[in-house]
């Protein structure tokens, strides 16, 4: 065998055993008359020490020529270490070496395989293999198969059954573009890769599966940002015979069960509130409600007077942020000038400071007096010490201005604690949204979504006023899942998509299979889906997704490693009936 112990197990109860370890050298120090190396596993590092004096002559030498990375084998006695390393494990021991074999040498890496790495991200991407080596990224995996694992264990116990669905399906527009891919045996046609397996988990509840779970891969064709790959591994479930009730306490004793195992931290019931609340107090449907800051509306007492800014708008909005009274001129005109950014595409913003002894302040004095900014003060809960940022401008965009400076105030005031957790759950969603461009209706979540039944007859006259049975767990300002009571009625589906805009021949060509198994008793059934990606991260107390996925794309959906995706050639494009001349 190649081993009898991994290097992060021995210590000093094992001492004067006989062992045999294999791994890699982490490093090596050569003092002339002893050498020390430390050899690394997946699991821990263990110190072997060459003496000139107590070892063969041979194997003394071939130590000499170790270099970092190499793979070797060695034999040896437990000895104790005369001075001990705290800090790991295996500090109290090393292993007085007997035997020595190269497995396999190695070429120096291009970067330092250590926690603090020389490496940039583009060089570690490359040689991925070789930062999977570094403790920060095979924690993190490591890390992502206990919350696999937990969930697992959680669903199963709750007679969830995993059940595999197919990864060649037909396109259907779900909101994102599909990666396709040619047919060789059917001539001009493609499948596509699932953007995520929402009908055939649906077709499982007409089957009588009852409850289903899968971890499962999906793959979007859009653009990328820290927290986005093309490909994505969801946690998808679904449920016959329940309401919204039922799958929002399901799911949420699973996130409470891996906060509790993963993190060690007990939370209460989740609160619930509207979408309509969220987009009005925090400027967005994925609020993070571990700080206050909440929005307040000030068009009655800000345009009443001759301010043409704020009577020319249409929502007048600001927050009140803990302790920014003592903000420079200085850093209150930074403030300006990012809200002002392309990003955030404010056109200014003013402020009034809340002094201590309960007077005001404010960069607009000429038109507002005290009482006014009491009542600013009043309705966005400032305290003396404060600052209150106001915005103005149409609604929508206003509340989205206001909301990023309010997550970028929370994070330059350290009120983002990656160590605490605050989630929530966010309901009654829009069942439609309005394409602006084309003046078409989208479904807000996916076509299958049910109306909340109290909403249909405003289908025909006001279809934007249409709640959805639809709902998002929200955790420190992320979507970490999503889901709904889907329709369950031929009759429905046919209203819905007659309201997205699809013709009778169009919805029977794409959906025609899931409309059919409606008619042979599909029963009420509903379901969730977690992005495991992002919640392992949020867990691990991380932004972003990467580290926590073995072999990630870059920004540019580039996997340098292999360097794919790749142009493929003549012969295998003339075999899948794609013309040369296309491409």
């Amino acid at each position: 065998m190649y081993r009898s112990h991994n290097c992060g197990e021995l210590n000093a109860s094992n001492i004067n055993t006989e062992v045999t370890l294999a791994g890699w050298v982490q490093k090596s120090r050569d003092k002339g008359f002893m050498n020390w190396v430390d050899l690394r596993d997946r699991y821990g590092i263990t110190q072997l020490i060459f003496d000139e004096s107590r070892t063969d002559k041979t194997v003394f030498e071939l130590a000499k020529t170790l270099g970092r990375e190499f793979v070797i084998q060695v034999k040896g006695t437990v000895i104790e270490r005369e001075a001990k390393n705290k800090n790991i494990p295996t500090g109290e021991i090393e292993i007085l070496v007997t035997e020595l074999t190269i497995l396999n040498a190695a070429l120096t890496p291009p970067f330092t395989i250590e926690d603090e790495t020389d490496g940039g991200e583009d060089i570690r991407m490359k040689y991925r293999y070789l930062d999977i080596r570094r403790n920060p990224v095979k924690n993190s995996l490591l890390f992502r198969h206990k919350v696999a694992m937990e969930v697992r264990k959680y669903l199963s116990n709750l007679d969830f059954c995993e059940v595999e669905t197919p990864y060649l399906i037909k396109s259907t527009p779900e909101g994102a573009r599909d990666f396709v891919v040619p047919s060789r045996m059917n001539e001009g046609q493609f499948y596509a890769l699932p953007q995520s397996p929402q009908t055939f988990k649906q077709l499982l509840m007409v089957g009588g599966m009852d409850k289903y779970f899968q971890i499962v891969k999906c793959f979007r064709d859009e653009d990328l940002r820290a927290d986005r790959q093309p490909e994505f591994t969801q946690i998808d479930c679904e449920m016959a015979f329940v309401e919204q009730e039922d799958i929002l306490n399901v799911f949420e004793g699973l996130t409470r069960h891996l906060l509790k195992e993963i993190k060690g931290i007990e939370v209460d019931k989740f609160p619930r509130i509207t979408y309509d609340y969220a987009m009005k107090t925090y400027g967005n449907d994925k609020p993070d409600i571990r700080f206050g800051m909440e929005f307040g509306e000030l068009n009655e007492f800000a345009q009443h007077k001759d301010f043409p800014v704020f009577n020319a708008a249409e929502l007048v909005v600001g927050i009140a942020v803990p302790g920014a009274g003592n903000y420079t001129r200085k850093e209150i005109d930074g403030l300006i000038d990012w809200v002002k950014r392309p990003q955030v595409g404010a056109s200014g913003m003013v402020y009034a400071k809340c002094n201590d002894d309960g007077t005001y302040k404010s960069s607009v004095d000429k038109f507002y007096d005290q009482e006014d900014l009491g009542q600013w003060a009043k309705i966005t809960g400032a305290k003396p010490g404060d600052m209150i940022f106001v915005l103005s401008g149409p609604a929508n965009k206003t509340r989205a201005q206001l909301s990023a400076l309010r997550m970028e105030l929370a994070t330059r005031l350290g009120l983002r604690n990656p160590e605490v957790f605050a989630p929530l759950w966010v309901v009654d969603f829009p069942l439609l949204e309005l394409d602006e461009e084309s003046g078409r209706y989208h479904a807000m979540h996916h076509p299958f979504t049910s109306p909340k039944p109290e909403d249909m007859a405003l289908l025909e006259t006001e279809p934007g006023k249409v709640r959805a049975n639809a709902y998002d767990m929200v955790l420190n300002g992320n979507e970490i899942g999503g889901g709904s009571i889907r329709i369950h009625d031929k009759a429905t589906q046919q209203l819905m998509f007659k309201y997205l805009g699809f013709t009778e021949n169009e919805a029977k060509a794409q959906f025609g299979f899931l409309m059919d198994a409606f008619q042979f008793g599909a029963p009420p059934h509903g379901g969730l889906a977690f992005g495991l990606d992002r919640l392992v991260a949020i867990l691990g107390g991380q932004e972003t997704i990467r580290d926590f996925i073995a072999f990630p794309k870059n920004n540019s959906g580039r996997d340098v490693m292999i360097d794919a995706p790749a142009k493929i050639d003549d012969a295998q494009l003339k075999e899948l009936h794609i013309k040369i001349d296309a491409i």
